[in-house]
């Protein structure tokens, strides 16, 4: 077994799984053909999603417009209904009834629109397969911005040109970023500092924040390193690494999670005086309204998905009038938004939501001062209207079996070409989408902080353009949108 390596090392989110070989002497899984793969995305050409069901018993009601009626508790309760929750300033209400008439009866109520609530399996954890190091222990170098342990394997922040933007003095402090997922290990000592815990929530019912699976990857915990690891002397750091950290957990840790959870958590996040609110996570809708319900039987309701799309878009629509900056996944499918227009991918579709896309090198560890850091990530979604920016994702496309040594650590080239960031416990590679996402939202912290906090969301969507890298066709093209994102340019255009 390598030494001075992380305690485990996991591979990537939403059904891209890849296992790592202990030593060099195994056999080594392909590494590419397992990354072609949405574990929400596949319901296209008339087909039935499989990983987005009706929630049995489970509605929203969604009010025309930001008032639900004031009576609607005793309606609700009239109706064999529990009213278990309220959306406040988006007219939205969830309940729950075992009653099978009660959907046709609230849909009498004036000014209401009744929807079953979703159960979406937004990532499967069971798909990312997880292995074990042995670990040397490390002393803490000066705290000097770049000098944790393992920052030379975040070539991601190489590319969007982070320590360049440290340098200038720019390091996210006061902004206020929080992060959508599943569990966190709230005690990690990369992310422990910038914590918020008394505005950290869980909306999952049955589970608390913090990530209590073993063995397997936090997909949080990943995604929350990223933006916001600490410049401690120890592990990783994060884009942002001054910023503070609203953690909520809307998925299980087993990455399933109702369609109302994420809603709740984007109402929390505004709440709690979130700048930013990354959401490394993404399901898409049957355009033709066929799902399954809890039983297996097929349901076809397109009004259903139209209502779906209208309550994520009131709630998007608030959240960006509050001032808050929306970011999200494009999703793994390698699906070309343009011509297939049977699936709708939320959030990252929905109305003011930031669409990442991911990229990443090919081989950088045989050459990471000359290694092209900006290829499109081999899953990534993609078309014009579907991508506003991309960021690193990391991928497993080398088709070599080298091993390299980058800064402590030596391991297969191809695994050097993932995103390394926080987990359960340790550290982990990952790739995705989903780890596009939060250094994209990390970006948009630098800029936030730069600009002196409280920044309009269209304005730090401006700044995103003006200074991403343009890498592809010139002007927004379908892999890259307006461009990759670029930290120090980005504050450097507000100095």
């Amino acid at each position: 077994m390598y030494k001075n390596l992380t305690k485990r090392a996991a591979l990537p989110m939403l059904a891209l799984g890849l296992l790592l070989s202990c030593t060099p002497d195994e056999e080594q899984a392909t590494p590419s053909s397992a990354l072609n793969a949405d574990a929400t995305s596949n319901a296209a050409n008339g087909a039935v999603s499989q990983a987005v069901k009706i929630k049995k018993g489970h509605y929203m009601l969604i009010a025309s417009g930001s008032e639900l009626p004031a009576d609607l508790s005793s309606q609700v309760k009239g109706m064999k209904g529990n009213l278990t929750g309220i959306m406040k300033n988006v007219g939205i209400a969830t309940v729950t009834s075992d009653d099978p008439a009660f959907a046709a009866q609230a849909s009498k109520i004036k000014g209401v629109t009744v929807v079953p609530d979703l159960e979406i399996q937004w990532y499967n954890p069971d798909d990312m397969k997880v292995m074990a190091f042995d670990a040397e222990a490390f002393g803490n170098p000066p705290y000097s911005g770049d000098n944790d342990p393992y920052f030379e394997l975040q070539w991601g922040h190489d590319a969007v040109d982070a320590p360049e933007a440290w340098n200038a003095g720019h390091r996210g402090k006061g902004v206020r970023v929080a992060v959508l997922d599943g569990g966190f290990d709230l005690d990690h000592p990369d992310l422990a500092p910038n914590i918020d815990m008394a505005a950290s929530r869980s909306f999952v019912v049955g589970e608390e924040l913090q990530y209590m699976l073993n063995n397997t990857f936090s997909h949080g915990t990943h995604t929350a390193g990223t933006v916001a690891a600490a410049d401690n002397g120890f592990g990783v750091i994060g884009v942002a690494p001054e910023a503070e950290l609203i953690l909520v957990k809307v998925l299980r840790d087993s990455g399933s999670g109702s369609f109302s959870w994420m809603m709740q958590g984007i109402l929390h996040a505004v709440e709690m005086g979130a700048d930013v609110v990354n959401m490394s996570l993404g399901a898409s809708l049957p355009v033709n309204g066929k799902f399954l319900d809890e039983d297996g039987n097929v349901i076809n309701d397109t009004k259903a998905v139209q209502e779906l799309l209208n309550a994520i878009s009131k709630v998007t629509n608030y959240a960006t009038q509050q001032g808050v900056t929306l970011i999200a996944s494009a999703g793994n499918a390698a699906n070309n938004g343009q011509k297939d227009k049977s699936l709708i991918h939320i959030p990252s579709g929905s109305a003011n939501v930031i669409s990442i896309s991911a990229t990443a090198p090919v081989g950088w560890a045989m050459n990471p001062l000359t290694a092209n850091l900006d290829n499109l990530a081999s899953y990534s979604n993609y078309g014009v209207t579907d991508v506003d920016f991309a960021a690193p994702g990391g991928d497993a496309a080398y088709p070599g079996s080298e091993i390299r040594k980058i800064g402590p650590v030596t391991q297969y080239v191809y695994v050097f070409d993932l995103v390394f960031s926080t987990g359960n416990n340790g550290w982990y590679w990952s790739a995705g989408t989903s780890m596009a996402s939060p250094h994209a939202a990390g970006v948009a912290a630098l800029i936030i902080g730069a600009n002196g906090g409280d920044m309009d969301p269209a304005h730090v969507r401006a700044a995103l353009r003006a200074s991403a890298d343009d890498i592809g066709k010139p002007g927004r093209d379908p892999y890259f949108g307006h461009g990759r994102v670029n930290a120090f340019r980005g504050v450097s255009a507000l100095q």
